[in-house]
């Protein structure tokens, strides 16, 4: 038997038909064209579920039943999408509408649990009980695993660390709050720190690499330019790691979880990013003579993981 993992973003609404040993035997994608009505986006992922079957040639009788990984909190008790910002979603009831569409079994959840799921079983966590994953993407997205299961809390919405306060009275956040770790450790806030810089220094290699034209920054810009030994890139860089460093401390400090990888776009950075995280949490982290501690990773699935953890929603 086969699971299909649905991975519903603001821009692509990707499938994948998985396997009973963990691959990924058929594929389909369509673009989620967002905001639209919900049975819109619905009959679409219907569409991309089909795509996808006929890539693997499957059926759907040969399907245990299909995962959904969508952006915003989950009730997973009735089904209800009850908040997606960037979907324009509001107490969509997304399991009775999905199961009239696709005529089997639906489970939902966050898109952020659900790629740390699948990292967790088929990624860089495999056979860890005690798991979290980061995403350092738009946003910072997470999930965290305890004993091997998605921690969602009371009311569906737990595993937020991007929300967590580094700095009061800090940058807003559109969370409503000050200074989250979002605000300053995300790919969004890193190509917003690297702008700046470069505004005070006129003669840094970001400017050759961007062409002159600052709106062409990225994530990778002082990355790039860091590498090329420029000096005003080097502290963009290392400023930036250190607010990585921060929020991952407190995860640390909080869960100790066996296992932490980080992934998305700037996660693409590997050891570059890595070492450098390694040193700061271990001269800051309280566990400072523990014989085990918590092992930083990269994340090995890529945009799969959201496939895969879907996939392996159950109850």
């Amino acid at each position: 038997m086969y699971r299909i993992g649905v991975d519903l973003g603001g821009t692509n609404i990707a499938v994948g038909v998985v396997s009973e040993d963990l691959k990924i035997v058929g594929r389909g994608k369509v673009k989620t064209k967002c905001p639209r009505p919900a049975a819109e986006i619905f009959d679409d992922i219907a569409v991309a579920v089909d795509l996808a079957l006929q890539d693997a040639g499957v059926t759907m009788d040969e399907v245990l039943s299909v995962g959904v990984g969508t952006p915003g909190s989950v009730n997973k008790s009735n089904g209800y999408i009850e908040f997606a910002n960037n979907l324009d979603f509001n107490q969509v009831p997304a399991k009775e509408m999905l199961e009239a569409r696709l005529h089997k079994t639906v489970y939902l959840d966050n898109d952020a649990n659900c790629a740390a799921l699948g990292e967790a079983v088929a990624g860089c966590g495999k056979g860890v009980g005690n798991f979290v994953a980061i995403t350092l993407g738009t946003g910072v997205g997470s999930g965290i695993i305890l004993n091997g299961k998605i921690v969602s809390g009371v009311n569906y919405a737990a595993g937020e660390m991007g929300h967590m306060v580094i700095v009061v009275d800090g940058e807003q956040c559109n969370c409503g709050r000050r200074g989250c770790w979002e605000q300053y450790a995300s790919a969004t806030a890193l190509i917003s720190q690297t702008k700046d810089a470069m505004r005070h220094a006129p003669d840094s290699r970001m400017w050759q690499l961007v062409e002159e034209n600052i709106d062409a920054v990225s994530g990778r810009t002082a990355f790039d330019a860091m590498r090329l030994g420029d000096a005003a890139a080097k502290e963009v860089v290392d400023r930036y790691i250190y607010y990585v460093a921060t929020g991952i401390i407190n995860i640390i400090n909080a869960l100790q979880p066996e296992i932490i990888c980080v992934g998305g776009g700037i996660g693409h950075e590997g050891e570059t990013l890595l070492e450098p995280l390694r040193r700061h949490v271990k001269r800051e982290r309280y566990s400072l003579y523990a014989k085990k501690q918590t092992v930083l990773m990269s994340a090995e699935l890529g945009n799969d993981a959201g496939i895969f953890g879907a996939a392996l929603l159950d109850e």
